[in-house]
Parts: C-alpha cells; sequence; structure tokens
C-alpha cells in the first residue's frame, strides 16, 4: 500500500513540473514582431556575406546603351548606333511655324518631312486642300558617310535628337545624330517672322576620329512635285531644275523631257514649280552637283498626282576634319517681287525671257502692272495696263499703216509694170524698185514697225505665265486669270486642245483674225513677187486663218489672264487702225504727195545701190547663160 502511495504522489509531482516547464515556454515564445525582426537580420546578414562583384558586373552591362541591339544592328552601324538607342530614336516630328509656313522635321534623317505654304489652296480657290511642297515622303534629305573602318551609313535612316528653342524671335531647332554624349552630326534650322527663308548649317563635332574625311561626304537631295494648278500640262510646263554656278550663272533642265546635267561651282540648286519652289543655297559653293530631272506627266492622263521627279547630289568637304556648311533653304511662291528681295538671284527662277524681252518684262511690265493692280481687281489691271502699251505703241502702228497705204496708192502701177514686164522677171524687179525710190515709198516700212512690237509681244507670253499675283484671281467667267477659263466641259479629250472650251482664247482668235486681215494680209498682198521668192501674197492669205486657229489651240490650256490680254491687245489695233484710216490718214494726199516725190531727184543710197548692182549682175549672168544654151 505504502509503494503505491509513492507512486501516485511521484506522479503527481511530474506532472506538475511538466506543466510549469510547458507554461514557461509558452510563456517566453517569440512575438510576430520578434519574428519579422528576425527574419530581417537574418536577410542582412546573407547580403553581408554575398560577393561585392555582382551588382557592380550588372551597373557595367546597365551603363552601355548599345548592349541592346542585335550585333547585326552594331557592325552595320558602328558608332553611330549610339543614336539609336537614345529616346528620340521613335518616329516623331518638331513643328515649326510662322504666319506663311509651316514645317515639320522627322526625327528620323533630321530632314523636314512635311512643308506647308499657308494661306494656299490647290487647284482652285476654295478647294480646302493646302499647297503642300512636301509631304508623305515625296522627298529626301541624306548625307552619306563613310566611317574609317569602311562602313558607310545614311543619315535618313538614322534619328536625330531634336530641340527647339527661340533666339529673340526666331524660332530654333537643332537636330543632332550623335554617336557619344558630345559627338554628333547637327542640322541647324533657324525660322524667322512671315519668312519663307530658313537659315540652315550642317556641322559635325567630335567625329574626327570615327569618320573618313579624306573625300567629301555625299549630300543628296531629291524632290518628287506635286501637282498644285488645274491644268496640270501648263503647269508642268513651267516645272524645271534650276541652279546658279560659276560665280552668278544660270542655267535649268529641260522642262518638257528627262534630262541630266552637272556643274561646278553651284551657289544654289531650286526645284522650281510652276508658283512655288523649294530652293537650297550655300556660302561655300559646291565643286561639282549631278542635276537629274524626270518628267512624270502622261500627256494622255489628265488626273495626275506628281509633275517632275528632281535630283541633286552634291560633296560636301572637310575641314580641319569636321564640316560645316552656312546655307538657306527656302520653301515659297515663284514670284518675283518676293524672291528679288533677298538680292541672291533667286529672281531668274521666274521666266522672264532672255535679253531685251528679259528686260521689257523687269522695267515696264513688272513695275507698271504692279502700280495698277494695288488698287483696281486684277482683271481691270490687264485690260488698262493693256489699254497704256498700246498707246505708247500708237506712233509705230500709225507708222505701219501709213506704209500700208503708200503701198496701196502704188498698187496700181506696180500691177502695170508687172504686165509689161511679165516675161522678164528681174526687170520687173529693177523697175518696182524704182518706182518704190521715186515715190519715196519703202516696201519694208511696214514690217519695220511690226518687228519693234514684236519683243513687248513676246515679252507678254513670259510676263503673264510668271505672275504669281494672278493666281486664283477671278475676272468676269475666269475663276483664276492664271489657269484655262472653261466655259463648257468636253465629254472627251481633243489632243492638243483638252477637254475643254475656253471663252477668252476664242475671242482673242476672232480678234486675231480681223487684227491680220486688216493688216499682214493686205499688206503682203500690195507687195509685189520678188523673184525667187515664195508667193507672200498665198502665204499670208493662209496665215490669216491659220493663226487664228494656232491661238484657238495652244491657248486653250493657257491662263487665262494672257489670253485677256491679247483679246484687248488686238481689239485696241483694230480700233486705232480704224481711226487712222477715217480721220488720220488721207489716200487722196498721199497719192499726191507721192507724185510730187516722184519729180524730185533721188540720191541714191548705199544700200539701194547695191541692190541695183546686185539684179544687174544676175540679169547680165542670165543673158549670158541664155546666149550659151
Amino acid at each position: 500500500m505504502e509503494e503505491k502511495k509513492f507512486d501516485i504522489k511521484s506522479l503527481i509531482g511530474f506532472s506538475l513540473i511538466f506543466g510549469i516547464l510547458m507554461w514557461m515556454m509558452y510563456s517566453n515564445q517569440p512575438t510576430k514582431e520578434d519574428l519579422a525582426e528576425a527574419a530581417k537580420k537574418e536577410q542582412a546578414d546573407k547580403e553581408a556575406k554575398t560577393p561585392k562583384s555582382i551588382p557592380a558586373v550588372a551597373a557595367v552591362q546597365n551603363s552601355d546603351p548599345t548592349a541592346k541591339l542585335s550585333p547585326e544592328a552594331l557592325s552595320k552601324l558602328g558608332a553611330f548606333a549610339y543614336a539609336e538607342t537614345l529616346p528620340s530614336a521613335i518616329n516623331a516630328t518638331t513643328l515649326l511655324a510662322n504666319s506663311v509656313l509651316s514645317l515639320k522635321i522627322a526625327n528620323k534623317g533630321g530632314y523636314i518631312s512635311e512643308a506647308t505654304i499657308l494661306n494656299q489652296e490647290q487647284f482652285k480657290k476654295g478647294s480646302g486642300k493646302a499647297v503642300q511642297i512636301i509631304k508623305d515622303n515625296n522627298a529626301n534629305f541624306n548625307l552619306s558617310l563613310t566611317t574609317k573602318d569602311g562602313k558607310v551609313v545614311n543619315t535618313k535612316d538614322l534619328y536625330f535628337e531634336p530641340k527647339l528653342s527661340k533666339e529673340g524671335k526666331n524660332q530654333v531647332v537643332t537636330m543632332q545624330l550623335k554617336t557619344g554624349e558630345n559627338q554628333f552630326l547637327e542640322y541647324r534650322y533657324v525660322m524667322k517672322e512671315k519668312d519663307h527663308m530658313l537659315e540652315f548649317s550642317i556641322r559635325t563635332q567630335g567625329l574626327e576620329n570615327i569618320l573618313n574625311t579624306s573625300k567629301p561626304t555625299d549630300l543628296e537631295w531629291n524632290l518628287k512635285t506635286y501637282r498644285n494648278e488645274k491644268s496640270v500640262s501648263y503647269e508642268n510646263r513651267y516645272t524645271e531644275l534650276t541652279y546658279e554656278f560659276d560665280g552668278g550663272k544660270d542655267d535649268y533642265l529641260n522642262a518638257t523631257s528627262d534630262n541630266e546635267d552637272t556643274a561646278e561651282a553651284v551657289t544654289y540648286v531650286a526645284f522650281k514649280q510652276h508658283f512655288y519652289t523649294s530652293v537650297l543655297l550655300t556660302n561655300t559653293p559646291f565643286k561639282k552637283v549631278d542635276f537629274k530631272s524626270d518628267n512624270l506627266v502622261d500627256d494622255e492622263k489628265v488626273d495626275t498626282v506628281f509633275t517632275k521627279n528632281f535630283t541633286a547630289k552634291m560633296p560636301l568637304e572637310f575641314k580641319n576634319g569636321a564640316l560645316n556648311y552656312d546655307m538657306n533653304m527656302y520653301y515659297g511662291p515663284t514670284d518675283y517681287k518676293t524672291l528679288s528681295a533677298y538680292d541672291k538671284n533667286l529672281d531668274e527662277l521666274v521666266s522672264l525671257g532672255w535679253g531685251v524681252f528679259g528686260w521689257i518684262n523687269m522695267f515696264v511690265f513688272i513695275p507698271l502692272f504692279g502700280l495698277l493692280s494695288g488698287f483696281m481687281s486684277y482683271g481691270i489691271a490687264i485690260i488698262i495696263f493693256t489699254i497704256l502699251i498700246k498707246i505708247a505703241m500708237s506712233p509705230i502702228t500709225y507708222k505701219s499703216f501709213l506704209s500700208q497705204a503708200k503701198m496701196k496708192v502704188l498698187k496700181p502701177e506696180i500691177a502695170e509694170l508687172g504686165e509689161k514686164f511679165k516675161n522678164n522677171p528681174m526687170k520687173k524687179q529693177q523697175e518696182t524698185m524704182a518706182l518704190y525710190s521715186k515715190a519715196g515709198v519703202n516696201p519694208m516700212a511696214g514690217c519695220i514697225p511690226a518687228l519693234i512690237q514684236l519683243p513687248f509681244m513676246y515679252a507678254s507670253f513670259q510676263f503673264f505665265p510668271s505672275a504669281f499675283d494672278l493666281r486664283q484671281k477671278s475676272f468676269l467667267w475666269a475663276d483664276d486669270l492664271s489657269s484655262y477659263d472653261s466655259i463648257y466641259k468636253l465629254p472627251f479629250n481633243i489632243p492638243f486642245y483638252g477637254d475643254h472650251v475656253s471663252l477668252f482664247p476664242i475671242l482673242a482668235a476672232i480678234a486675231i483674225f480681223f487684227y491680220m486681215k486688216m493688216t499682214t494680209g493686205d499688206q503682203a498682198m500690195q507687195a509685189p513677187q520678188q523673184e525667187g521668192m515664195p508667193d507672200m501674197g498665198k502665204i499670208m492669205k493662209i496665215m490669216i486663218y491659220l493663226s487664228p486657229i494656232m491661238m484657238l489651240v495652244f491657248f486653250n490650256n493657257y491662263g487665262s489672264g494672257l489670253s485677256l490680254y491679247n483679246f484687248i491687245s488686238n481689239l485696241i489695233t483694230i480700233g486705232i487702225m480704224l481711226v487712222i484710216k477715217k480721220y488720220v490718214v488721207d489716200e487722196e494726199k498721199i497719192h499726191a504727195q507721192i507724185q510730187v516725190n516722184k519729180t524730185k531727184p533721188k540720191t541714191e543710197s548705199k544700200f539701194q545701190k547695191r541692190m541695183r548692182e546686185i539684179m544687174e549682175n544676175q540679169e547680165a549672168q542670165k543673158a549670158l547663160n541664155q546666149k550659151k544654151k
């Protein structure tokens, strides 16, 4: 019994001890905060034991931005691969704009990707389509760079880093193609207020150890010109590549066909459209430039998007291992007043004609028409302008008509000589010339005044198509004096004539018919046929009808301003001649004066003597030949 008691007591005591131990263990258990702190300490101990070389390697890898590029890209671009890793390596643009011009400059290539002439519309007024010289990748501006290890990279395929700033009132965009933080090729554009001309420069910095500077780099400029006018054939006739070279000379590529040329010491290249022009000018002449012009107009197609494809390839030379070219860019109207204001010989882009024709336009037509159009509508200005020109030419018209009247008075006597010496043409010619001499009549006197007027007529054919001020200016039924004045749309196209009917050419053709009927035709029919010469009377009879037809056909697609000028000009000339005939020239008095002149002794001029001797020698030679037979 005692042993049993001992066992129970022992068991109770053991249980008490075990309970106390369990309570102590429970009361000393760590809290959540203690566990979190222990975990942090354990992690810190692990990081302390980690080798320091691991984060260092990671830092080196992250400092090399080209590491993400493929080996192929690195091999192809070399140092220029750096530009592809920058945030600017995206297809974005930077806007430059003033009140007359809006430009977008692309990160890719660094060149102008869109050029819009503000406040100008395509085709016709109210079309709602802006005149855009550059859009939708129709232009390229590329430098072909060669590295020292022989790689060739094209800037048009690489990304530039843009920066927009201001210098006073001027907006400035710099586009940098980088190979490092301070190593780059830079294009710099400066836009002024209300100006179509940009300052533009190309320079390099820190690339002398990257680029092969022993030979020039090639700059290629290309533009595929958009059609902007109603008549594509008319516009294309005046769309041409023009350039200045050799200290101020200018030349152009043929506008009617594909053409190539080369020039040295070139100071500007102009991709001239009819009324808008893109020009690249340089202070440092390009040593040699290759030009190319491709005609894109198919005459059989009325709707054409493009007119020409222009390309100019020019070398840029390194100096002291760097490029440094100060240039200008112009995107604006082909307007004489605007271009001549720059004093850079750009007025040569306006087709005013060569020699005396250009002088008449520059010193007579442009100032006079500019004065008139300053305070009246352009249609009325053309009419007043034409009247003033014809009044100034009226003394010459009088001389021409007076000569015709004298020839008409002598016509019966000339006919008698023709009948008398019909079997001896040489003698008939001699007697006719003698009659002219005695009567004091010069058979060429009617032609000389007409020849004097020819330069003014030709100058007008250059002036009106080049007058930018006439673009989209309306008058009567013509909605655009710089283009044709269609009054009826044909359901088909007639070769050389077109698919419409213009009214001003019809009126001008009618006026030309009556003018020639009154002047040239009568004068030619009064003049005797010369030995060995074609019958001018018959030729002029044909020309009386042929000239109006030519006017009708070829002017149907020309600017209505020119047709209006010709219509008014011939109408005024007819009026002046009717007045002269009715109120100024008296044929009876002319006949009486000629009879008096016949009685006066005449001094033979050297020319008349020479002509007489030639005819006598011809007659003698003819008689000798007949004897030999």
